[in-house]
Formats: C-alpha cells, sequence, structure tokens
C-alpha cells in the first residue's frame, strides 16, 4: 500500500535532512560528541563487561524469510599448511560467506528507501549493483562509543517477554526509562528489550521470527525529542512485525534511517545485560558499538560490549 499521511505527517515531525548540513553522510551519530563519551565514560563503576552479540553461526537466526541475508557458511582454506616448507611453522586459515545483517548488527542509512529518497535527499540510486552503497555506506560511520541506556520494556511490563503482537509504544518506553532510575539524552545509544530473542535461545528459530513484538510507527518521535544517537533491540524485524497497520511494511525503518538519520540495530542478545542491570539497580553503561567498515555496506555485523 502507499504509504499513509500519517507516515508522511510523523516524517515531516523526525526529519533532520540538512541538520548538519547537505553533505552529511552519518546523521545522529554526530550527536555522539567528545563531552558526551566523557560522560559516558564516568558509566563505569565494576568494569564489568557484557558481550552483546550472537555467535556467528550457521545455524543462525536467519530463516530465509529474508531473501538472500544468510546465515554465516564457514570455509576452511589452509588446515595446518608448511606454506614456506616442510617442517616451517603451519598456518590455518578461513574465509566465510554470510549476510552483513544476518546477526547481530546495524542497519546502515541505506538499507531502506523510500519515495526514491535517502537519508539526507540522497537519491535511492545512488546504490549500485556493482559500488553498493555510493554514499552513506556504513563505512562512513564515526566510532560508535557513547552511554547505552537499556530500556527494559518487558521488565517494566512484569514479564521474560512480550507477546508477539505487542507493538511497544511511547508509553512503554517511559515507563521502562522510569524503571532504569534514569532520562535518556542526547547522543544516549538505547538499547530496548522485549525479551523476543529468548525464543532463539531456547532453540526455536520461527518463533523468533514471528510474530514478534517491536517497535512501533508512534517511537520514532520519541527518539528525536531525546536526540538518541542510535536505537538496538533484540528482535529479528525491529519494529512490531507482522505490521501494526495492515500492509504498511518497514515503516519503522523508512522513519529511523530515512528521514532521521539513525542507526538501528537488530538480534542484540540482551538477556545477560538485564540481568546484570537488575542487580546492579541501574541501566546506563558505558557501550562500544563499533560498525565494520565494509566500504558500501549497507549494513555491518557489530560485536557490541557494554561496560558497566
Amino acid at each position: 500500500m502507499p504509504l499513509p499521511q500519517e507516515f508522511h505527517d510523523i516524517a515531516k515531525r523526525v526529519n533532520n535532512w540538512g541538520r548538519w548540513g547537505a553533505d552529511d553522510e552519518i546523521g545522529t551519530l554526530n550527536l555522539i560528541t567528545d563531552r558526551v563519551v566523557r560522560e559516558a565514560a564516568g558509566c563505569i563503576r565494576s568494569g564489568r563487561r557484557i558481550p552483546l552479540a550472537l555467535p556467528l553461526q550457521q545455524d543462525g537466526v536467519q530463516t530465509g524469510m529474508i531473501p538472500g541475508r544468510v546465515n554465516p557458511l564457514h570455509t576452511m582454506t589452509a588446515i595446518n599448511q608448511e606454506i614456506f616448507g616442510p617442517g616451517t611453522v603451519a598456518t590455518s586459515d578461513d574465509a566465510v560467506t554470510m549476510g552483513l545483517q544476518a546477526a547481530t548488527h546495524w542497519d546502515g542509512l541505506t538499507h531502506v528507501s523510500h519515495s526514491g529518497r535517502l537519508y539526507n535527499n540522497r537519491p535511492a540510486g545512488s546504490v549500485t549493483a556493482h559500488h553498493g552503497a555510493t554514499v552513506l555506506g556504513i563505512e562512513k560511520a564515526t566510532p560508535i562509543v557513547s552511554r547505552g541506556v537499556l530500556l527494559d520494556v518487558a521488565r517494566a511490563h512484569g514479564t521474560d517477554r512480550l507477546p508477539g503482537g505487542h507493538a511497544v509504544t511511547p508509553e512503554d518506553l517511559d515507563a521502562a526509562e522510569e524503571l532504569a532510575g534514569t532520562k535518556v539524552r542526547a547522543g544516549d545509544i538505547v538499547l530496548v528489550r522485549t525479551g523476543q530473542l529468548g525464543h532463539y535461545l531456547a532453540g526455536d528459530r520461527q518463533a523468533y521470527a514471528f510474530p514478534s513484538p517491536g517497535l512501533s510507527l508512534r517511537t520514532p518521535e520519541w527518539f528525536h525529542a531525546r536526540d538518541v544517537a542510535a536505537v538496538a533491540n533484540d528482535t529479528l524485524t525491529f519494529e512490531i512485525f507482522p505490521p501494526e497497520i495492515e500492509n504498511l511494511w518497514m515503516p519503522v525503518h523508512a522513519l529511523d534511517l530515512v528521514e532521521m538519520g539513525m542507526l538501528q540495530g537488530q538480534n542484540w542478545n540482551l538477556e545477560e545485560l538485564s540481568t546484570a542491570c537488575a542487580e546492579a539497580g541501574r541501566r546506563s553503561f558505558l557501550l562500544s558499538a563499533m560498525a565494520e567498515p565494509f566500504v558500501g555496506g549497507s549494513g555491518t555485523p557489530v560485536a557490541p560490549v557494554a561496560i558497566l
């Protein structure tokens, strides 16, 4: 279906085109300033490091629902090979074929387009078959290190996992922010926990993929009002799936990536972090989530680490 007027109205309210200049290619990552990072470093108290990435493996989260997004296929290209002659040091090498957004990842600013445009009014045709993203590629992302804030929507609802049809609303985010005991502020990276990843961790890939709770059409305005630098969650599709408005597919992607220029993360493992934050009585931390600089990439795998 064509994008409805409701979508276009929200798009106008969250649009960041030109905010950081006509040549800008990093969007809301501009909000991660040196001052923001210095203040984020003050979140470290215990030094506990919590990994948030899923293992890269052939039996990963992809089920074939998204065409071409394949789980990692790992191949050994050399096994204990004495390449400099008999008796010399032997080496083993390997290679991998995978979708850049196969597991824990960032969606880049060229991952989606609408109305023929990308972020900052760039033409969608700037993504080409031979060169990928000729502008706004994921390699343009600046170092993604900032204060992370866990908005544990599932815990705020008193449950381990939201039901599959739950659209996370601004009111849900408000409740999770209150639980977190801190206000989301400019330059923060927000992690939204639904508990959905529990399906995958229990071995049920299909239940993880569909149906899925996720962010609703109303949430981009919440993030825009707070000048959030990036958002990630623990689902395959990021936004609620199937969509909350029948046949309106991926509107949150379009608002976040195209209108705001805000990176999205998916398939983040927030389970250990949820427990650790509850034990510590706080839900803010230093977050390192550097984008692998694949030139022309529309997304990238990431191995984020929260440091409490």
